[in-house]
C-alpha cells in the first residue's frame, strides 16, 4: 500500500497501520513510549505538575520515530494521516497489551 492512499474510516486504515509496524523492536518501542506517556500523564495529573504534559509528544513520538527510521526503515504514518496514526498507536497498544499482536 501506499503511502499516498486515501482511507475513509479507521478500521480501513488499521491494517495499513500493522504492515507499517512489522518489526518486533519498533512495536516494543510504540509500547515503551505509549506506556511512558501513560505514567508521564497520571504522574503529572496526580502531583499537580501539568508542565510535565508538555514533553508527552516527545516522549510518545521519540520511541515511536527511532522504531521507524531505526529498525523499520519506513517514514511513520504519522506524517501522511496524523489522526488515524495516533489512534492506531493506542489501538496497537492495546492489542500488544491483550496479547492479539506479539512484542
Amino acid at each position: 500500500m501506499s503511502d499516498q492512499q486515501t482511507f475513509s474510516s479507521f478500521s480501513e486504515f488499521y491494517p495499513y497501520y500493522l504492515e507499517e509496524h512489522r518489526d518486533v523492536t519498533c512495536r516494543r518501542l510504540h509500547f515503551v513510549g505509549s506506556l511512558l506517556v501513560l505514567l508521564v500523564a497520571i504522574s503529572a495529573l496526580g502531583t499537580g505538575k501539568l508542565a510535565w504534559l508538555l514533553i508527552l509528544p516527545v516522549i510518545g513520538y521519540g520511541f515511536a520515530w527511532v522504531g521507524h527510521f531505526k529498525y523499520e526503515k519506513n517514514r511513520p504514518a504519522t506524517f501522511k494521516h496524523p489522526i488515524y496514526s495516533l489512534m492506531g498507536d493506542w489501538v496497537m497498544f492495546r492489542d500488544m497489551l491483550t496479547g492479539r499482536i506479539p512484542f
